[in-house]
């Protein structure tokens, strides 16, 4: 991070490689380390609290990877954590990485022809100050009906299976049969960046 950028470091909590894209569109530089948390453990009756749960449990398994790394952290300049989480919701039922293909091929083909929410919460920490705030953010997605051989031509691809409910809107094969979003496509990518702007204000 240089430091005529920002007077503040940030480090992204994911992997995700559209978080870190819209990450990089907001204009920010940013370091990158992920959580090593099981997200099975951790189950919420409401949709909103689950992600809000997910990106804390995230946040603090870095910063317990952090504080073994280094113990100067907390006196060096300000750095904002930021963690993430997405899932979505069909017919009531939360969804989060298939599990399989079978799994991967059922939820495309709830989706066509219907509608999907997703729910996102983005989690910031300064590991400075110690404030930490976390807010979660819902877009409603509306598809028209997806031909099974597009179905199967992004279960063949596999990203699909990387991502919470099988579901990437932005991709050029599903894009054609997106009807209408009710939201923002970065909060559908995982990171809205409006409430990340927002939090990262705040937090400082």
């Amino acid at each position: 991070m240089e430091a005529n950028t920002s007077p503040f470091k940030i480090i992204l909590g994911s992997s995700s490689i559209a978080r870190r894209t819209i990450l990089s569109e907001m204009g920010y530089e940013f370091t990158i380390m992920t959580a090593d948390i099981d997200e099975k453990c951790i189950r919420k009756d409401k949709p909103e609290d689950l992600v809000i749960a997910l990106a804390e449990a995230k946040a603090d398994a870095i910063i317990s990877k952090l504080q073994t790394i280094n113990h100067q952290e907390k006196d060096d300049e300000q750095t904002i954590l930021i963690a993430a989480d997405t899932v979505v919701v069909c017919e009531g039922m939360v969804r989060e990485k298939p599990s399989s293909k079978e799994e991967a091929r059922q939820y495309l083909k709830d989706y066509s022809g219907s509608h999907a929410s997703t729910v996102g919460s983005v989690l910031v920490t300064n590991l400075k100050t110690g404030f930490r705030k976390g807010e979660w953010d819902r877009v409603e997605i509306y598809f028209h009906e997806i031909p099974d051989e597009i179905i199967e031509k992004l279960i063949e691809e596999g990203i699909v299976l990387n991502v919470a409910g099988g579901l990437i809107i932005e991709h050029p094969l599903i894009l054609p049969f997106v009807k209408q979003v009710v939201g923002t496509t970065d909060s559908v990518m995982g990171l809205p960046k409006a409430l990340t702007e927002k939090l990262l204000r705040e937090a400082l």
